[in-house]
């Protein structure tokens, strides 16, 4: 359905109305070379209302009726791309039926709930040609940016030791009041599978791929709205012989935000902090020989408690970046930056701290 080159306008469709939306209207409605021509959801009146107020030119219930549209020169017309932002469980069924009419694809994280899911969809997007890229919009801040550059140029050397810590406030309206969150079935998981996912990726970005996993799941504040987990505790080998450890929580308060902490084999250490929630990551300590630069990590005026909403319109600079990068990806026929198999790497690390939690026992991963 959809051929591009350099100087071809894109026509972009967004699928799912709900809270990642506008970020990815924005993020597109930055391009020059990009044009929303359409919106999709379940709920049809909800992407008429959606269409009306952003004036996209369609509106659709499913995705059949789109495809079926964009199939039509008469009616809408071929589309390059959509942009998938529905519930996890849903993402296999969207992204399959438009890879197969063949859209490239940009998909919210994460982009399933089992590994045998986003192994399909890896599939499917490859058989039929099509890009499939997923959104890990942290990956462009310019301080993690800088880090993989510190690693890359030997500054830092080869990682050695790795810490991640997602210790995040969720009030229990967050998950009571959306029904999906927090379930096994339509969530696929809580704090990691929300959340720790972000930062997991960005540590098997900066540290390379895992190799064994041994972790714990618990909850310990949030049991009255969700059945997954709201704390975990992991620890992580990687092929190369380093370790890490992670931890993560939606039951903090006040909310403490990230930490990324990666030490080398140059004896160097570099810490990236997301604080508060949602905020531009950066560097608050890097040490390297007698040289320690340290800033504070938790500014005193800083609200820690950051309502969704806010969390979301932070991060839209760096949707920017990545649509964009997705985008250019399509025009130059080059991989995107975060790649569907990308993406399943870190998808199937939390997946194997479930497993651990159940079974007791480390969970070895092939590469």
């Amino acid at each position: 359905m959809s051929e591009s080159s350099p100087g071809t306008t894109l026509k972009v469709a967004i699928i799912g109305t709900g809270a990642i939306f506008r970020n990815h209207l924005e993020a597109y409605r930055a391009l020059g070379n990009v044009e929303i021509v359409a919106v999709c959801d379940v709920n049809k009146e909800l992407a008429v209302r959606t269409a009306q107020e952003h004036c996209i030119p369609r509106a659709f219930g499913s995705v059949a009726e789109l495809l079926s549209a964009a199939n039509d020169t008469t009616d809408l017309g071929r589309i390059d791309v959509v942009s998938v932002c529905t519930p996890h469980p849903t993402h296999e069924a969207v992204v399959t039926e438009v890879a197969e009419a063949g859209v490239h694809v940009l998909c919210e994280k994460p982009l399933a709930i089992s590994l045998e899911s986003s192994q399909r969809m890896v599939d499917v997007c490859r058989r039929n040609e099509v890009k499939l890229g997923v959104l890990f919009q942290r990956r462009f801040w310019p301080a993690a940016q800088r880090i993989k550059a510190l690693i890359d140029d030997g500054t830092i050397g080869q990682p050695i030791l790795g810490h991640v810590s997602v210790m995040l406030h969720r009030d229990p309206s967050y998950y009571s009041a959306t029904p999906w969150r927090g379930s096994w079935d339509t969530d696929g998981g809580g704090v990691l599978m929300t959340q720790g996912i972000h930062y997991i990726d960005l540590l098997l970005w900066l540290m390379g791929d895992v190799v064994e996993v041994h972790g714990h799941i618990n909850t310990f504040v949030h049991q009255a709205h969700m059945e997954t987990e709201d704390s975990a505790t992991a620890t992580l080998r990687f092929a190369s012989g380093a370790m890490a450890t992670v931890q993560a929580s939606t039951a903090v308060t006040p909310g403490l935000g990230v930490q990324i902490r990666i030490t080398g084999t140059t004896g160097a250490s570099v810490q990236l902090t997301e604080f508060p929630e949602g905020t531009e990551g950066r560097i608050d300590m890097f040490g390297t020989g007698t040289t320690l630069e340290t800033e504070p990590t938790w500014p005193a005026d800083a609200n820690p408690n950051t309502p969704l909403s806010e969390i979301n319109a932070a991060l839209v600079p760096f949707h920017k970046l990545q649509v964009a990068d997705f985008v250019n990806a399509v025009l130059t026929d080059t991989e995107p930056a975060v790649t569907g198999e990308e993406a399943t790497k870190a998808l199937g690390v939390l997946l194997a701290i479930y497993e651990s939690s159940e079974t007791g026992k480390p969970v070895k991963l092939s590469l």
